[in-house]
């Protein structure tokens, strides 16, 4: 019989405790582990010649207790281990670690009994410890245990035992504790180790969030848990975890923010040191005070400025604490009669910031500087007096021989918060002795066949004593030859003239100074007596004119209508269209049998690799509008806005998509947006425009509303009616000309763009596109467009209009909070819409003309253009505004109306008109009737 001594199996257990790995998951809690027993286990062995307790040492000479068995040379083993009674604590589930070794049968010779290399493991649940009591059959098997590797006797000649391993699952367990036992049923077996214990969740802290142990519940779910910020942290979205049954955390969701004051440090909330700030709750770090701020005390949230340095309302917490600007240097004063140029330098020290403006300050002055005053009166700043961001400015409407002084102060957004006296740069100037200003207004008293009596009224500025008065007069068409008259008083009677004969003249004044300028050309005719003879003659010739024209219209009427011509069909065959040499005309897109032909023969197909975008601007009815930046080969990087189709289009709608950019691609003019190019290769498909950085015209006036001066408004206008002119001559209509579908740029520069309402127009001047249906913008739409839906390039310049009304308000919303009924019955009673404050009356004149309700009777683009270049030219005209108080509310009445007959002066045609700054320029050179107004010139 070979029995392995105690003694040896003892020493080869402490062979195999060495080098074995020590520690534990931290998410392992034992209940149960022998190795860490210092003295006898006293668990009970049944029989008692089974199983033995054996004492000995690991490598580190700690005592340790094992047990064994091998009683193979007997038959009919049932040896019994059972372990002390082990509470559960919180555990639903545990786990049993077994180390042991296992002896090979056949390595034992002459075995006489049954040998096994197997040996059973059970466990039995009580809510109490049992003590000695041990019955058999209240066990609950758990497993078969069994070796991966068994020694031999070679192996204990060798010294070397293989050491197993196995761990398996108990539960749920429901009661307070539970015992476990090792059943040998012939095995030849040495325990060295038994480790019971159950897994959670430990402690943790994610996101600053803190999340206690966790015991998982059971072995089918998550367990949700709720995480508690740390101190100095507040939640932002409420954190949670999920403790798995294996004991790990899963899917944070959810975190903590620093409070304000305080940083993340690890996984904790630390104070801002002195010297640092954080205004904000967040995981930021702690800033460090920006220039000429501090602050000695832990978890600051801001910085306190230092003495004379200030914080603006909008500045943010980061900003560099600024103070005001010194005063600007080198004043420069450059005088012309009773005007003046200022210029001066930037200030040397602008405080630190770069919002810095001047004030200007006039003060009238008498031979003391203490008698200086406001300036009052008339005296006009170009551009303005307050709020200048350029060093220069330039004051008009002076006084002549007077002394001023001018104080220009230079401030910054801290300005106001300063509580020192104000610094200024001043200069005093004397303007000097001023020729007086023209002759506006002139009056024909008497009128015979050789002579004139004209009066007239004092200049506006005589700017001294007026001497006299110079004449000057001559034959229309013959300048050269002119005659010179002076007069003490403001009338004067011309002789010797020509009978039936027009003379043109001027007059200027003459003070000590000097002539002043002279006064804008008069135009006036001497009368004349016909004989009947004579008579008969003169209207004979006026019967041959009139046959003339009637002859004229009639022949342009048939040509017009025996212009070959073709109708759209259902397969949209394109017009027949009689192109003149060097004019372009534009071809509609919808007459192509294949659209997509078109879009590649008027625009440029992009490679998008060349395309960036970088941020989503807005939307459009198709997709996305974006802005980005186009690089084409051997060129430089441009800035575009790009419009893309969204997915899951149509056919169609990728079709209507591109037809904005056939649209777009056959124009070639400053003031209308440009295209780039399209992407139609890859998706997603693109239109490339160039970049308008204002965005719409609407928008940006509302966004500075009356930052500009009128003239700049003009240029604005000007700049419209340019692209219009071009689209007109063209045969192009918009359909959909309003302030929100032009684009402004960096420059002021406006342009046209959205041409999704627009269509063709036929060579016949007076043919109109007639709409299928469709939405129409009532508000800026014509009513003939409205009733009938037919479009022209007259009905675009009633569209004009209306914009020229929404840049004068400052992008106002046309007829307020009117319904579109309301408008539309309004417009077709004569209503329309008043001047806008400030308005100067010649622009709302032109307004007015576009919004005849006759369209043949409105103005075309090239004469809008013409109208607004004089304007530019001639800013004064721009001086008179419309008045608003004196208009009745009522309508703009049609000038082909009725009531014309009725007009039978020209007071009474300028007060129907609403003209009212006109009428007294007329009345003041003698058009008091309509025989004399027509005869009046452009002049």
């Amino acid at each position: 019989m070979d029995r392995t001594p105690p003694a040896l199996l003892l020493a080869l257990f402490s062979l195999l405790c060495r080098g074995q790995p020590g520690g534990q998951p931290s998410n392992e809690v034992n209940l149960l582990d022998s190795k860490a027993s210092q003295g006898e286990l006293g668990w009970i062995s049944y029989p008692s010649h089974g199983w033995e307790e054996i004492s000995g040492v690991d490598e580190h000479y700690t005592p340790i207790r094992t047990f064994q068995v091998c009683n193979v040379m007997e038959y009919n083993q049932n040896n019994w281990l059972r372990t002390n009674w082990i509470p559960r604590n919180s555990a639903q589930k545990i786990y049993v670690e077994l180390k042991f070794t296992l002896r090979d049968c056949n390595s034992i010779p002459l075995v006489l009994g049954t040998c096994k290399e197997t040996f059973n493991l059970h466990y039995l649940e009580t809510d109490e410890d049992m003590g000695a009591k041990f019955r058999e059959h209240q066990f609950s098997k758990i497993d078969t245990i069994a070796a991966d590797e068994s020694f031999t006797q070679m192996d204990l000649g060798d010294r070397i035992l293989k050491l197993n391993t196995e761990v398996r699952e108990v539960g749920p367990i429901t009661k307070k504790g539970f015992y476990l036992a090792f059943q040998d049923v012939g095995a030849c077996v040495a325990l060295v180790s038994v480790r019971v214990y159950f897994k959670k969740c430990p402690f943790t802290v994610r996101n600053l969030a803190m999340f206690p142990d966790t015991v998982p519940m059971d072995s089918q779910s998550l367990v949700e848990v709720r995480g508690s910020c740390v101190n100095n942290s507040k939640e932002e979205e409420s954190p949670k975890m999920y403790c798995s049954t294996e004991g790990e955390w899963l899917v944070p969701i959810g975190k903590c923010l620093c409070n304000i004051g305080y940083e993340e440090q690890g996984p904790s909330c630390q104070v801002c040191r002195p010297g640092f700030y954080k205004s904000t709750p967040g995981n930021a770090r702690c800033s460090k005070c920006p220039p000429h701020s501090y602050t000695h005390h832990d978890g600051a949230v801001h910085c306190s400025c230092e003495k004379d340095f200030f914080r603006a309302a909008g500045d943010s917490q980061s900003m560099a604490c600024t103070r005001p600007p010194s005063p600007p240097g080198n004043v420069i004063s450059v005088i012309n009669e009773t005007s003046v140029i200022l210029e001066w330098s930037w200030p040397a020290d602008t405080g630190g910031r770069k919002d810095v403006t001047f004030n200007v300050v006039c003060k009238r002055c008498g031979p003391g500087q203490l008698q200086c005053e406001p300036c009052r009166g008339a005296v006009r700043f170009l551009p303005r007096a307050t709020g200048l961001r350029n060093t220069t400015v330039t004051v008009t409407d002076l006084l002549a021989h007077t002394n001023y002084t001018f104080e220009i102060e230079a401030l910054n957004g801290v300005s106001t918060l300063a509580r020192a006296q104000r610094q200024f740069a001043a200069v005093t100037i004397t303007t000097n002795q001023a020729a007086p200003s023209p002759v506006t207004v002139i009056r024909k008293d008497r009128t015979s066949r050789n002579s004139i009596s004209l009066s007239w009224l004092e200049p506006e500025r005589p700017n001294g004593i007026i001497l006299d008065y110079e004449v000057k007069y001559y034959e229309k068409e013959q300048e050269t030859s002119y005659t010179i008259l002076r007069s003490k008083g403001t009338n004067v009677t011309l002789s010797g003239l020509k009978p039936d004969t027009s003379y043109l003249l001027q007059i200027r004044a003459r003070t000590a100074a000097g002539y002043g300028a002279p006064s804008r050309k008069f135009e006036f005719e001497t009368t004349f007596s016909i004989s009947s003879e004579n008579s008969q003659v003169v209207l004979i010739a006026i019967s041959s004119a009139v046959a003339i024209i009637v002859l004229t219209v009639v022949l342009y009427i048939l040509i017009s209508r025996w212009a070959p011509e073709c109708e759209h069909g259902e397969n949209k065959t394109p017009h027949f269209i009689l192109r003149l040499p060097g004019i372009r005309t534009y071809v509609d897109p919808h007459t192509y049998e294949d659209p997509s032909q078109a879009v590649h023969e008027f625009a440029k197909e992009l490679d998008a690799s060349g395309i960036t975008i970088d941020k989503v601007v807005g939307a459009g009815e198709f997709g996305e509008v974006c802005s980005g930046r186009l690089k084409l080969p051997s060129k430089k990087e441009i800035c575009v806005a790009i419009k893309t189709l969204k997915a899951g289009y149509t056919e169609k709608q990728r079709r209507d998509f591109l037809s904005e950019a056939s649209i777009m691609g056959q124009f070639d003019h400053p003031n209308i947006i440009r295209l780039e190019g399209v992407v139609t290769r890859s998706k997603p498909v693109m239109i490339v425009t160039e970049y308008m950085e204002n965005g719409s015209l609407d928008s940006f006036l509302r966004k500075h509303d009356a930052q500009f001066t009128v003239i700049q408004l003009v240029g604005m206008l000007r700049g419209i009616a340019s692209g219009m002119r071009y689209l007109s001559d063209m045969g192009y209509v918009h359909r959909d000309l309003a302030a929100r579908n032009i684009l402004v740029n960096s420059n002021l520069v406006c342009k046209v763009s959205d041409f999704g309402l627009s269509r063709v127009l036929e060579d016949d001047p007076e043919a109109a596109y007639t709409t299928r249906g469709g939405k129409i913008p009532i508000r800026w739409t014509a009513p003939e467009a409205i009733a009938y839906r037919k479009f022209t390039s007259a009905s675009d310049v009633w569209s004009y209009g209306i914009v020229l009304w929404e840049v004068m308000s400052y992008g106002e919303r046309p007829y307020w909070e009117m319904s579109n009924q309301d408008v539309i019955k309004a417009v077709d009673e004569g209503y329309r819409l008043p001047p806008p404050m400030d308005c100067p009356a010649t622009l709302y004149q032109l307004m007015l003309d576009c919004w005849q309700k006759e369209r043949n009777n409105r103005p075309k683009f090239e004469h809008i253009v013409s109208i607004l270049d004089k304007l530019i030219r001639n800013p004064g005209n721009l001086k008179v505004t419309a008045n608003t108080a004196s208009r009745p509310a009522n309508t703009l009445l049609d000038r082909n109306s009725s009531d014309m007959a009725s007009l039978r002066s020209t007071g009474g045609w300028l007060d129907n008109a609403r003209t009212l700054p006109c009428k007294d320029a007329f009345g003041g050179v003698g058009y008091t009737s309509c025989d004399t107004l027509t005869k009046t010139t452009a002049e």
